[in-house]
């Protein structure tokens, strides 16, 4: 699927984050390490927490450089930026914003939103920043969400490891778009018992 959807449509760029790794788990689960092959995407975006220097080289590795890998600082970042300075490839910015087609695309850990995940507050944060797609570290049911005049994407954990602002266990999850003008398809890939779900958004702007 993957092939064909780099072959048909435009731009593929993998959305994830909150790995925490390796203070809540130990490693990205096998079924999603084996779909993440390098140079079948073009873009990476990442929500933060990553908390792991080889974390992000993996990263850079899967497109090919830094200059395609667009990662904000989740609050732990904060944290491990703060402790390890020295040793930090770069200092991550809580908030950034690409073009990707005509999509103007903002990025956001989402510990900056009050209520988490609230989307009335995504929304002024999306009108603020002005963009037309806001990804936002936070796992909704919905993956994809239309509201407002705007698109709200969550990819959640890649990792699946715990958060204390779900009240629930978290599936791992990541999301793959492929973009071609001003079409935008979503990808929600999901591992449910072992196994792993797709589901498939599409929108224009």
């Amino acid at each position: 699927k993957e092939s064909t959807m780099a072959s048909n449509f435009g731009e593929l760029v993998l959305l994830l984050g909150d790995h925490h790794l390796p203070s809540r788990t130990t490693s990205i689960p096998e079924q999603f390490q084996r779909m993440l092959v390098p140079h079948k995407m073009q873009h990476v975006i990442c929500t933060g927490n990553i908390e792991s220097p080889q974390e992000y080289e993996r990263l850079r590795e899967l497109v090919g450089g830094g200059s395609n890998v667009h990662c904000v600082a989740g609050e732990y970042d904060f944290v491990q930026q703060q402790q390890h300075q020295q040793h930090q490839h770069q200092q991550l910015d809580d908030k950034k914003v690409i073009q990707l087609g005509q999509f103007r695309i903002g990025i956001i850990g989402g510990h900056q939103v009050v209520p988490w995940g609230d989307l009335s507050a995504l929304a002024m944060i999306r009108r603020k920043m002005n963009v037309d797609v806001l990804v936002c570290g936070w796992r909704r049911k919905e993956g994809v969400v239309e509201h407002d005049g705007g698109y709200y994407i969550f990819p959640g954990s890649i990792t699946g490891a715990y958060s204390s602002h779900a009240p629930t266990s978290t599936n791992p999850s990541f999301i793959l778009l492929a973009v071609q003008g001003s079409n935008m398809v979503c990808y929600v890939y999901e591992l449910k018992d072992g196994e792993v779900d797709v589901s498939k958004i599409e929108f224009a702007k």
